[in-house]
């Protein structure tokens, strides 16, 4: 039997060490050419499939190849695309199939979180019915960290290694000028439902900060706030808040709630932390100073954790190997041995377990007054963002990133539009 092609592609919001897991996919197949005769990636995500739009990695040198593993972002593009169901769309899964069986596609191997896990899901269900079969592999990408069972989602450790540093240093400028200046400083950071990567910024109490975290999993209740953040100013001069984009009222509402929706119906967010330092200001009177996260958080390789790149590498590679060995709907985790020394293997899960599930913060890691973290979610956070695998740098200061070529398959099919 002749070798199959294998198919992969990013999605939704890129990370600092996807492309690492990229790496990981594209070398494990070139290791098997007997099995995998070549890996074509979806230009901007599940969208290359479906408008034939396949990149041929194949033209990539084994150097750019390697090079994506120290290079943030999506190497192939990614985009915010979700399947719906064969009933609602089925013209979607038949353009899917014609694609696959146009360019003898066997693999599927679908990079991403929560929703590209069900729309992997749903191939590996449907591929079958429809007269082709598909290996359907999910590598878990997610900087919320928010997928069931991995103990953890390639992306998080990275940014949570940026947040607690980033909130650290910041927390050090304004203790200096606190006693004249700045007393509060806010930072926002991602985290729609799930406030893993606000806990994060826990860590700097360990380094003498005083911090105040806002969770997506505690409703805000503004008075215990304020009177928290006033304690902590009154003892130490100055306080730090960390507040998650998911932040919300007892009603439900964020905090932050644009009243726009994205292309998913999830509320627009952005601007908890302007909120959040204005309501401080006026209730409190303290002088404040406030910075978005945003991109920055997430993209900032060159602050990434090791250990986040080593297992974004190794979840890529053990999704081609699972693919061979002949599983298919399933997702390779990350299952934790010990916390110190940090030991890990890798496991897997049944997508039908994974798809549309989401992994909130245990309560237990939450202090029982709502506003910080416990030993126990430092036990948990610590591991992840130790260790610094550092990019090369250029002789001009900047890291050496790659761009890869990215040369188009030539077409077989006729024009699809999305």
């Amino acid at each position: 039997m002749s070798a199959k092609n294998a198919f992969y592609a990013q999605s939704g919001g890129v990370t600092a060490v996807i492309n690492a897991s990229a790496c990981g996919v594209i070398e494990t197949a070139r290791k098997h050419s007997d099995k995998i005769a070549n890996v074509y990636a979806g230009r901007n995500g599940i969208i290359g499939a479906l408008e034939e739009d396949l990149i041929d990695t194949s033209l990539e040198s084994a150097e750019d190849i390697a090079a994506l593993k120290n290079t943030p972002s999506g190497g192939f593009g990614s985009c915010r695309f979700k399947l719906k169901s064969l009933e609602d769309n089925k013209a979607e899964y038949e353009r899917l199939i014609e694609v696959f069986k146009a360019h003898n596609i066997g693999y599927f191997f679908y990079n991403g979180g929560g929703d590209s896990a069900d729309t992997c899901y749903k191939v590996s269900q449907l591929s079958e019915k429809m007269g082709f079969p598909v290996q359907a592999i999910h590598v878990p990408k997610t900087v919320d960290n928010d997928l069931p069972i991995t103990d953890n989602c390639p992306g998080f450790g990275s940014v949570a290694k940026y947040i607690a540093v980033s909130a650290l240093e910041a927390s050090f400028d304004v203790r200096s000028m606190a006693k004249t200046s700045t007393k509060i400083f806010v930072l926002e950071v991602m985290g729609r439902h799930a406030g893993w990567i606000a806990a994060a910024g826990g860590l700097i109490e360990d380094e003498g900060i005083p911090v105040v975290i806002l969770f997506p999993e505690v409703e805000f209740d503004k008075d215990k706030f304020m009177a928290q953040v006033d304690a902590k100013v009154k003892e130490y001069g100055f306080c730090t808040i960390v507040v998650s984009e998911g932040t919300h009222w007892p009603d439900g509402k964020f905090l932050a709630e644009q009243g726009t929706r994205d292309s998913f119906g999830h509320a627009q967010l952005g601007g908890a932390a302007p909120v959040v330092a204005n309501m401080i200001k006026d209730e409190l009177g303290y002088k404040f100073h406030w910075a978005v996260a945003d991109y920055l958080q997430r993209a900032a390789r060159h602050l990434a954790s090791e250990s986040d790149v080593e297992q974004a590498y190794a979840l890529g590679a053990k999704a081609v190997e699972f693919a061979l060995e002949g599983h298919n709907s399933i997702m390779p985790t990350v299952d934790r041995i010990s916390n110190n020394p940090y030991k890990w293997e890798i496991g897997q899960a049944p997508l039908s377990e994974v798809a549309n599930v989401e992994k909130m913060m245990p309560m237990d890691f939450i202090t029982d007054d709502g506003f910080g973290i416990t030993q126990a979610c430092k036990d948990y956070l610590y591991p992840l963002i130790q260790g610094e695998a550092y990019p090369p740098y250029k002789s001009n200061g900047l890291p050496d990133y790659v761009t890869l070529k990215l040369q188009s398959v030539a077409k077989k099919l006729d024009t699809f539009e999305v």
